[in-house]
């Protein structure tokens, strides 16, 4: 009898069969879905980074460098580097994060930052930069942000806006520049705000001398709008060291446009007031944006010429022109208003003293007349008196 075999599987077993290639199918598919979920779900160390990917927290963990920022999840809206030890930032260091909205930079060393640095960071709509070592900005900085809303250069060393810098930020409503070093601003650094509600000022060394004046007509006029702008006190000069600049009359800068008119006929002024200066001087058109460049020369074409009176003329001769003060408007309304009110008043005072001195002369006469007629009214009754005592006696 032949022994018994059992079959190459083993007893119980069922053949070998070709139905376990898939399982290295399946593992390869594993090893793929674990490669591309930490890319999903990212977090550039040592950030925290919310559970929907919204929100990166890098604040406070005594950076020196960004964290890989390509790490960010995508679609990410605030990135919070606040209270960390940077102290530069390359030009490249915000590339390619056009997602951010909110951007933290507060509580740094930052004393520099390159030009166009937000370039392509278009949907920005919050900015702060609070307490760095900032005491210069580059014009073209905020280059790329025409969404920006809200901006915080508080607690800096800047001592000065240059013209230009706020040219890219028109929809701004929130400006923050409050605990500087400033002293005076310029008005034409601030026009393009036209969207502005909130101004913070406090706490710089301002000179309420002439440099500020044009800045405090802007300010007014901000004001008159519905903007809110905190306390400006004065340093210098001494008779105005602690007071609200808002509170200052204006007609105390009266004298800065007496020096203007000085200098202007020590210096320029014989150009300005030849043939044709005076049509082409207050008449010309209102300075544009780009026309505001300190760069350019005063003497380029003759004073007459109407046709460089936009570009050609001197920026301050087009700041002028176009820079009237809010509160002199006022002034001029309010005594023009005075002026028809009392000329009102005056003639109806001259016609209530024409009334009463006719009034007078017509009672005298009329008075006049009454004791002319006493005397004949007297007559009357005694002749009637003599008639009944005739008719007595001739009856009797």
């Amino acid at each position: 009898m032949p022994p018994h075999t059992h079959p190459p599987g083993g007893i119980g077993l069922p053949p070998p069969t070709a139905q376990q290639p898939p399982r290295p199918v399946f593992l390869c598919v594993l090893c793929l879905l674990a490669v591309l979920l930490p890319c999903t779900s990212s977090c550039p160390p040592p950030c925290l980074c919310s559970s929907d990917g919204l929100v990166v927290d890098c604040g406070g963990r005594g950076l020196s460098s960004l964290p890989p920022l390509n790490l960010l999840p995508q679609g990410s809206r605030s990135l919070l580097l606040a209270n960390n030890k940077f102290s530069s930032l390359g030009a490249t260091a915000f590339a390619n994060l056009s997602s951010l909205e909110v951007l933290d930079l507060s509580n740094n060393y930052l004393d520099n930052l390159p030009a166009g640095l937000f370039r392509d960071m278009s949907n920005l709509t919050r900015l702060t930069l609070h307490n760095n070592s900032l005491t210069g900005l580059d014009r073209d900085l905020f280059q790329g942000l025409g969404s920006l809303q809200s901006l915080d250069l508080s607690l800096n060393g800047l001592s000065s806006v240059p013209l230009g810098l706020l040219d890219e930020v028109q929809g701004l409503r929130w400006l923050s520049l409050a605990g500087n070093r400033l002293h005076g601003l310029e008005r034409a650094a601030f026009e393009p705000l036209a969207n502005l509600q909130h101004l913070e000022l406090g706490h710089n060394p301002w000179e309420c001398d002439c440099n500020l004046r044009d800045f405090k007509h802007w300010m007014e006029w901000l004001l008159y709008r519905g903007g809110k702008v905190d306390a400006v006190e004065c340093t210098l000069p001494k008779d105005l060291r602690g007071r609200d600049i808002r509170g200052v009359p204006v007609e105390m800068f009266n004298y800065c446009l007496q020096l203007e008119d000085e200098n202007g006929a020590g210096g320029g002024g014989a150009s300005r007031s030849g043939p044709g200066s005076g049509s082409g001087g207050p008449a010309s058109p209102p300075c544009s944006r780009n026309a505001v460049d300190p760069t350019v020369a005063s003497d380029s074409g003759n004073a007459g010429d109407e046709s460089s009176a936009g570009g050609g003329e001197a920026p301050a001769e087009c700041v002028r022109a176009r820079y009237r003060p809010v509160s002199v408007r006022r002034a001029i309304g309010t005594v023009v208003i005075a002026g028809v009110v009392c000329g009102i008043v005056c003639i109806m005072m001259v016609a209530a003293a024409a009334y009463g001195c006719i009034y007078a002369s017509l009672m005298a006469k009329y008075q006049r007349e009454l004791k002319k007629r006493q005397p004949l009214m007297g007559d009357g009754e005694a002749d009637g008196e003599e008639r009944e005592e005739k008719q007595i006696s001739s009856v009797a």
